[in-house]
């Protein structure tokens, strides 16, 4: 087993449905994006250059999905934080995930790889 399937197999529920989920939903959005095991974490790149990564909040283990070219994205959504050039969603685990938010951000972050 690779570490990014030992990853995913370690995770409790209910973040263990929400990284698998939103996972498959990345991968299935568009046929080029790959996922990758890169620092020690889930990383997604579109057409080889870095796109997105899905990580938990160190406290509360509560998952987020980050965009790396997301800072001229204007959305209430997604919050920088301490992050300087990225932003990111927070996923409530126990909610259902609001898939139609997620593929919008994930296209608009599109526009900034052409």
């Amino acid at each position: 087993m690779t570490e990014l399937e030992n990853f995913y197999n370690n995770l409790s529920e209910p973040n263990k449905g929400c990284f698998l989920y939103i996972r498959k939903l990345i991968l299935d959005h568009h046929p080029v994006f790959t996922e990758h095991w890169k620092w020690k974490l889930p990383f997604f790149s579109y057409q080889g250059k870095p796109f997105c990564y899905i990580w938990k909040d160190k406290k509360t283990t509560i998952p987020y999905l980050t965009f790396v070219r997301s800072l001229n994205i204007n959305r209430p959504e997604l919050e920088l934080g301490t992050r300087k050039q990225m932003k990111a969603l927070t996923i409530n685990p126990n909610e259902d995930i609001d898939v139609f938010l997620i593929k919008e951000i994930i296209d608009e972050s599109l526009t900034y790889f052409n």
